[in-house]
């Protein structure tokens, strides 16, 4: 349900769309020696600083980098292959990254990668295989082991073939939906200043195309940019809307806000004028309902959106996402007792990240805390604030019990 100062539910006409990945393996990706879990519609990747929550995420990050632009352009972002291997004491050359999902239509399948280091040059895809319903393909090296149908597009052994396989219209499908994740770590400086016009189709990691977006939002889906300013309205008392505004080949933000207590009077104010904890609060906002508007975005990530927010705002923002994951998928990272306080969040929402000799364990919650979330006797913030929200090793396999290939004799 709601909360007290929330806007009310404003459900999904068409239903809520099924999350896109179903599951994430990792094996040696930064600090992360091996991972394998399940998610849903809405994930809550809590820990403390440091653990690797932003390590799951970057690794979901990198694939749509990758497809967007190019794999060897993701990697040199991140300072090359070599600095994304974890270098632990099994002395790993090679980072590898599966992802089970669910197309929109129900068919399922997944896309796996292991990008190795080689002696000589940056980084080798060393295995790359994906499977969609019955379409299928697998790499090794530029060399096409599976072929994705009777004729095959040409393959290499440093780019990602499915950026040449979503020629095809089987593969079409899972390339849009992989290369149109979102992941938003926001910026308010970038907010507060004027930018020049975006088509508006995504919103920037940072943030700083928001005018754009925002323009887009109210011309496509007005409803959607009304629980932006609804949701926006119950974080900052007294602000009644937010818009776009052209200053000669500019974009900025222009927000109303009520000037007298008790009266109806409104004064327009610019983006510079606000506060750090308003912007980043309004970037959340478009982050997650742009999705109404963008079909394109399955899946939004976002880290630790409780920055710069009083706690008293943490009700509202988890009632927006909860509401946005009817539209995408919604992945958070925090460690915000207030963010997450309320007993509407399940255990199976939430992914417990610790870390230990630099090594980063990411689990579901251990069965105490399973069952204590269960009988509501606890909510998820009680416990982390007592520091109960433990991952169930358990869970954990080791690493060479992952299963990243199905098609080839790796």
């Amino acid at each position: 349900m709601p909360s007290a100062e929330s806007p009310g539910s404003s459900p999904n006409p068409h239903g809520r769309r099924p999350p896109l990945l179903s599951r994430v393996s990792l094996r040696n990706f930064r600090s992360i020696e091996v991972c394998d879990v399940a998610l849903g519609p809405l994930t809550f990747l809590v820990g403390p600083n440091g653990s690797g929550k932003s390590n799951f995420l970057d690794a979901l990050r990198l694939i749509t980098d990758a497809l967007r632009t190019s794999l060897d352009q993701a990697l040199r972002t991140r300072g090359g292959a070599a600095l994304i291997v974890r270098r632990g004491l099994s002395g790993a050359s090679q980072f590898e990254i599966r992802l089970d999902f669910s197309l929109s239509d129900g068919t399922d399948g997944h896309y796996s990668i292991c990008i190795a280091i080689p002696e000589i040059g940056d980084h080798v895809v060393q295995e790359e295989e994906c499977v969609v319903g019955r379409a299928r393909y697998h790499v090794r090296e530029g060399r096409i082991l599976v072929p994705p149908g009777p004729v095959s597009p040409p393959a290499a052994d440093d780019r990602l073939y499915l950026v040449n396989a979503s020629g095809l219209p089987e593969f079409r499908p899972i390339f849009d939906a992989l290369s149109s994740m979102g992941f938003y770590n926001l910026n308010p400086d970038q907010l507060r200043t004027a930018q020049p016009a975006d088509k508006g189709d995504f919103l920037l990691r940072d943030g700083s195309n928001l005018p754009s977006v925002l323009e887009r939002l109210e011309k496509r889906d007005g409803d959607g940019k009304k629980r932006v300013e609804e949701y926006l309205g119950a974080i900052v008392p007294g602000l009644s809307s937010v818009g776009h505004k052209r200053l000669e080949h500019l974009e900025t933000l222009q927000f109303r806000q009520r000037i007298s207590e008790g009266l109806d009077l409104y004064e327009p104010f610019p983006a510079i004028s606000m506060s750090d904890g308003t912007l980043r609060a309004l970037g959340i906002l478009v982050a997650l309902f742009q999705t109404r508007a963008e079909p394109r975005i399955q899946l939004v990530g976002i880290e630790e959106p409780e920055v710069a927010l009083h706690p008293a705002a943490a009700g509202v923002l988890r009632d927006a996402l909860r509401e946005a994951s009817q539209y995408a998928q919604i992945i958070v990272t925090s460690h915000s007792p207030e963010l997450l306080d309320d007993s509407s969040i399940q255990a199976g929402e939430v992914l417990s990240v610790a870390s230990e000799q630099g090594r980063s364990i990411i689990a579901p919650v251990d069965a105490e805390t399973r069952s204590a979330l269960k009988d509501r006797l606890y909510t998820a913030g009680e416990l982390l604030k007592a520091n109960q929200l433990a991952p169930d090793r358990q869970t954990i396999p080791a690493p060479n019990e992952l299963k990243f290939w199905e098609l080839g004799t790796k």
